[in-house]
């Protein structure tokens, strides 16, 4: 009688809780939309970090096959370009209720199921279980725990239910990735480890602490609101100062331009190069993500592999240099080439892009190529998507694209002069609230943690603004995609065409990238001959590109890209497949392409271009 009793207890207890949870979701809707609507005049967002787990999952898969099947899982970002604003996720939340509208009888038949699984969930006959990688669910409560096992389950119930719902709807792709979208941004906030007595941890917290971990995480809270734009930090930064702690490779500024600085870095070898390399990085962020510490350095493994390396710095622009556009960076990076040459004595340069820095080089060689200027003659692209088409066809990119909404983008760019890069990092967060908001809410407020003290994430925290032009510029490269459609842009007066460019390429990406997809890298490849170097890298956004040699999990596949399709290329490089870093072989390519070894420099610079400053220079301060 007594075990029945507490059964029936037991019932009732996490009904009530479940109950309570669901009460909660029109709150938490209006939350999200909110934070979503804060993201409205979002740009570039291209600045990204794989998740631990994502990097075991690589760790334990067998091939490249099951590589890609877990990147198409990780897979999630849409236009950071675009950004998103109140209509956008109302059309997402349009989606999901055209879809129980068009069918409601098979609507009620997914509650039906629903329910039936929520009743076997209090019976404690549930066999859902999250999954291994989700680290909401790690603590061992989850599982041990009665009641929170029970309520994890009913979470678990609620999400499984909605998504197949949504799957199996009359809706077509769009409407299925926009529904998906919205239930996404409910049901992570929903989840019942984002609430103080939901959370086991923070309960045990409680008690240890008396509840001072509560009265920390609203001071947490208070500064987040008053001094992080309502978002959760994701870092204390306050360890790391820019040309103390890191961005610490010792060279010298020798050309400072309206737009940018050029930094020659000290070779560390007794010979160098003949040919020098210089690095475009991109526009949204500060150039010094490769340069974050010596071990993790990719100026010293450069420079350290007998390269004359120069670095374009560029500037943080404000409202005066909102007509910066794409004409005036390629300008730029021509001045920036001119000087490496009058620097060094060579006629020619290898060159380096990044990102959107690789977008603005592209030009920047389609223009020299239509003028007859071979002063490049080999490039090494990291992360870099210059086929716009493939990107939006690779990943959810095209959610939200359409003429309407790149009208509108680039009507608040020229409103307001530039895109902030505060309001970037927080839509891009929203694109990924699981990593990148709730993982730090349960940590900062619920926890009353400090947020971690990483490198990576204070260079990703010190954001720059783009100018209004350039970003119109950028979206009009996601609508014409010119660097496959010959003609369909103009460089400084001239129409560009990408098969008149004639260059060595070895071209980097990530298997988890979700912003600059493997696929639509391999499209870069492509652009520049069979011949191409491609190298795919077993990590996400920025990890693929700082991979520096040491990490037991670490390895790639590089082959040239020899064929159209990039799953036959994944196909066929499976035998190449390397453990380690890439950057030896990196090292390998770059010197065979950077001409004979001649005595190093002992100092930076040149009549013409004296030293101005010690590296990373002053506009890199500039906030």
């Amino acid at each position: 009688m007594a075990t029945k009793t507490s059964r029936v207890r037991t019932r009732t207890t996490v009904a009530a809780s479940t109950k309570r949870a669901a009460g909660k979701t029109a709150a938490a809707a209006t939350q999200v939309a909110g934070k979503a609507r804060q993201a409205a005049s979002a740009a570039a967002a291209l600045t990204e970090k794989a998740t631990q787990a994502g990097l075991s999952a690589l760790g334990a898969a067998g091939d490249i096959t099951g590589l890609v099947a877990e990147a198409s899982r990780n897979t999630l970002a849409v236009n950071p370009l675009i950004g998103l604003n109140r209509r956008d996720v109302a059309s997402a939340a349009a989606a999901l209720l055209k879809a129980v509208a068009r069918t409601p009888r098979r609507a009620t038949t997914h509650v039906g199921r629903y329910v039936k699984e929520l009743g076997q969930v209090v019976k404690g006959g549930s066999a859902l279980a999250p999954d291994p990688k989700d680290r909401r669910f790690a603590d061992a409560a989850w599982k041990n725990n009665a009641l929170y096992a029970r309520l994890m389950q009913a979470y678990l119930a609620t999400q499984k239910e909605l998504a197949h719902f949504i799957d199996k709807s009359e809706l077509n792709k769009i409407e299925k990735g926009r529904a998906h979208f919205f239930a996404s941004l409910i049901t992570d906030a929903l989840a019942p480890s984002n609430w103080v007595l939901g959370n086991p941890a923070a309960v045990r917290k409680i008690v240890d602490t008396g509840g001072d971990n509560l009265v920390t995480g609203l001071k947490n809270l208070i500064h987040d609101v008053r001094h992080n734009h309502m978002m959760p930090s994701m870092v204390d930064a306050t360890p790391f100062k820019v040309g103390e702690t890191i961005a610490t490779s010792p060279g010298q500024v020798v050309l400072r331009h309206e737009m940018f600085e050029l930094l020659q870095f000290t070779p560390t070898t007794p010979q160098v190069h003949a040919r020098p390399l210089v690095m475009s990085p991109p526009q949204v962020n500060k150039y010094y993500a490769i340069d974050l510490t010596p071990d993790k350095s990719l100026v010293k493994w450069a420079t350290d592999s007998g390269i004359q390396l120069f670095v374009v710095s560029w500037r943080n622009p404000t409202i005066e240099h909102r007509h910066w556009g794409l004409d005036d960076y390629v300008r730029a990076l021509d001045v920036a080439v001119d000087a490496t040459c009058q620097i060094t004595g060579s006629h020619d340069v290898n060159m380096w892009g990044t990102c959107s820095g690789g977008m603005t080089l592209a030009a920047y060689l389609a223009w020299l190529a239509a003028t007859g200027k071979p002063k490049v003659v080999n490039t090494t692209w990291a992360v870099c998507v210059l086929n716009t088409e493939a990107a939006i066809e690779d990943s959810t990119l095209g959610l939200f694209n359409s003429p309407a909404t790149i009208r509108a983008a680039k009507a608040r760019s020229r409103r307001k002069g530039f895109v902030d890069g505060a309001e970037m990092a927080s839509m891009f967060a929203w694109l990924r609230p699981n990593d990148l908001i709730w993982n730090y809410w349960v940590n900062n407020y619920l926890l009353g943690n400090k947020p971690p003290a990483y490198d990576i994430l204070a260079w990703n925290a010190d954001t720059t603004r783009l100018p209004g032009q350039y970003h119109c510029d950028l979206l009009d490269m996601v609508e014409k995609n010119p660097y496959v459609n010959a003609g369909a842009l103009e460089v400084l007066g001239v129409p560009i065409d990408m098969a008149q460019i004639k260059l060595g390429a070895y071209v980097i990406a990530g298997i988890t990238d979700h912003i600059t997809p493997w696929r639509a890298c391999y499209g870069t490849a492509r652009l520049f001959g069979p011949k191409t170097m491609f190298v795919l890298v077993n990590a996400g956004h920025l990890q693929s590109m700082i991979n520096p040699p040491g990490s037991p999990k670490a390895f790639y596949f590089a082959s040239p890209a020899a064929t159209d399709d990039p799953m036959t290329w994944a196909e066929g490089a499976q035998p190449t497949r390397q453990e380690g870093s890439w950057w030896p072989h990196w090292r390998e390519w770059i010197q065979s392409k950077s001409g004979e070894l001649k005595t190093a420099p002992t100092k930076l610079g040149s009549r013409k271009h004296r030293p101005l400053a010690s590296a990373p220079g002053t506009y890199v301060m500039e906030r």
